[in-house]
């Protein structure tokens, strides 16, 4: 199977693709994690979230997932629909999650790793319209979904296919995701992510993945897709929510458990607050999927930020953010499970400086974090109302910096070159030695959209800003795609399936 999965070669006298310089690589951290809790307060923030789930309770809106809990011993309150949770079995069902796993593509080479020092980088999710220098902002379509996955097949620097890059208005909502998977396992040969709405999404999802794998993707302990699955804060996880838990970790597939923390809004004001709630919303959908499938592999999600007082928006990209992140992710780490967080995340129309610093605001502070898989690391604008395309680009430049900057530092003699500093003596250069000359190409890293040229020739190439250079560079990305082999009868069951489908479920509303 291998062999039929091979790329394709390029075509001959094609000029480079801009970003075929990029390396695909398994990404893992290289610097100690920051840990913002001491040992008392990460206790102080567990017992927390233990009284929440003792003592306070979660809503699991749906029946067989009250079932799962009252068989297990929990308390649980029909009426309410409330979970009270014993600390005991819920860290019993904890131990079976597994700290790390690999994640399968339907190209071996674009296999990944999640857990321990490894680090995913995942596109945009969840947007809603899109805009760009050439494309004023309007609601998606499917085109532009199609657009995306071939940037993300495009860009070793993106390791998965993403989830619900844009919502396609323009398909019927009652079979969007067979579209959108469909697209996926066209023009993609990475990982792949959809979305986990319930049973009937979750079940096609797997049912067309069977059909790419040619096996039972349920029976085997490599996943082959993802899925993020968000409480309804607070303190609920609703039915649509519970379906997609329960169907995903029936078939063993990955589930990245993220509360929508929004604090002062769904969750007290106070940060320390805002993380002990994430965290016991975060570890019941878990532990929800181990009442299913001892062993179902999930990450640890957080996604815990503060509300602007003044406007009632999300104030992504901010320092109480930042210290969120790490938090979670310590918090993550203590239960031994992978962490999710988030890159691109900041409230910008375009893409400008504030859009900028509020993405490193978060990218930097997730890095620092140890996350495993960074969602939306790449197109964020307007909370994640919009991607932006130029800001896709800036994105991926910032995220091909990072790579550089995980790479170790080599230090030994020839790096040291002592007997070059000794040569060229005080007062004098380096630009000609033999040292310089062997490496002067390819030791530093090289931009694909920063301008390092003087004030004067840069206004005779146009005066150009970074957003007009990502333009270019994003259009030639396009130009360059080429479409990783399938095999015919994959494409045709697939499709077939897909039209099938979509004939039972014309009308059927999956959401209400």
């Amino acid at each position: 199977m291998n062999s039929r999965l091979a790329r394709r070669p390029r075509r001959q006298g094609a000029s480079a693709a801009p970003l075929a310089h990029l390396e695909w690589r398994n990404l893992q951290h290289r610097f100690a994690p920051v840990d913002a809790l001491t040992p008392d307060e990460l206790m102080l923030l567990h017992e927390a979230s233990m009284n929440i789930l003792e003592d306070i309770g979660m809503a699991f809106m749906d029946d067989e997932a009250l079932d799962l809990w009252q068989q297990a011993g929990a308390h649980v309150d029909r009426s309410s629909q409330m979970v009270k949770i014993d600390r005991g079995l819920l860290m019993g069902l904890l131990q079976h999650a597994p700290s790390e796993f690999v994640w399968r593509a339907r190209n071996p080479q674009y296999n990944i790793y999640i857990g321990g020092k490894h680090l995913i980088f995942s596109p945009h999710g969840g947007t809603i319209f899109v805009s760009g220098l050439n494309v004023k902002r309007r609601p998606g379509v499917m085109e532009d979904y199609v657009e995306f996955l071939k940037i993300v097949q495009s860009c070793n620097l993106l390791h998965v296919t993403g989830e619900q890059l844009i919502v396609p208005h323009d398909i019927d909502v009652s079979f969007r995701h067979l579209q959108r998977l469909k697209a996926a396992i066209h023009y993609t040969d990475k990982p792949i992510m959809e979305a986990t709405h319930g049973r009937v999404i979750a079940n096609d999802n797997v049912e067309m993945m069977k059909l790419v794998f040619g096996e039972d993707i349920t029976q085997s302990d490599q996943p082959v897709l993802g899925g993020i699955v968000n409480s309804g804060s607070p303190l609920r996880w609703d039915d649509r929510m519970c379906g997609g838990i329960i169907a995903y970790a029936r078939a063993n597939q990955v589930l990245i458990v993220t509360p929508f923390i929004l604090a002062g809004a769904v969750a007290p004001i106070t940060m320390a607050a805002a993380v002990a709630q994430q965290n016991a919303e975060a570890l019941a959908g878990i532990a929800l999927a181990q009442l299913v499938r001892h062993g179902a592999p999930c990450i640890y999600g957080g996604f815990a930020t503060p509300i602007d007082m003044r406007s009632g928006n999300p104030a992504f990209g901010m320092p109480e953010g930042a210290w969120a992140t790490l938090a979670s992710a310590q918090m993550a780490r203590h239960y031994g499970l992978p962490y999710r967080s988030s890159g691109t995340l900041n409230t910008s129309k375009v893409p400008d400086a504030q859009s900028m610093l509020e993405t490193m605001w978060s990218t930097f502070p997730a890095m620092n974090a140890h996350a495993n898989f960074l969602q939306h690391a790449t197109g964020w604008l307007e909370g994640g109302l919009t991607v932006n395309k130029e800001k896709i680009m800036i994105d991926i430049e910032n995220l091909a910096m990072l790579q550089k900057y995980l790479e170790p530092v080599q230090i030994n003699a020839d790096t040291l070159a002592l007997e070059f500093i000794a040569k060229v003596g005080a007062g004098g250069h380096h630009f000609e030695t033999a040292h310089t000359q062997a490496r002067y190409s390819t030791e530093y890293y090289s931009p694909i959209l920063g301008d390092r040229q003087n004030h004067e020739t840069w206004e005779k190439g146009g005066a150009q800003d970074m957003a007009a250079r990502a333009s270019k560079v994003y259009e030639a990305v396009l130009e360059h795609y080429e479409a990783p082999a399938l095999d015919e009868s994959i494409s045709e069951a697939v499709s077939a399936y897909v039209d099938k489908r979509q004939r039972e479920l014309a009308g059927v509303n999956l959401y209400y």
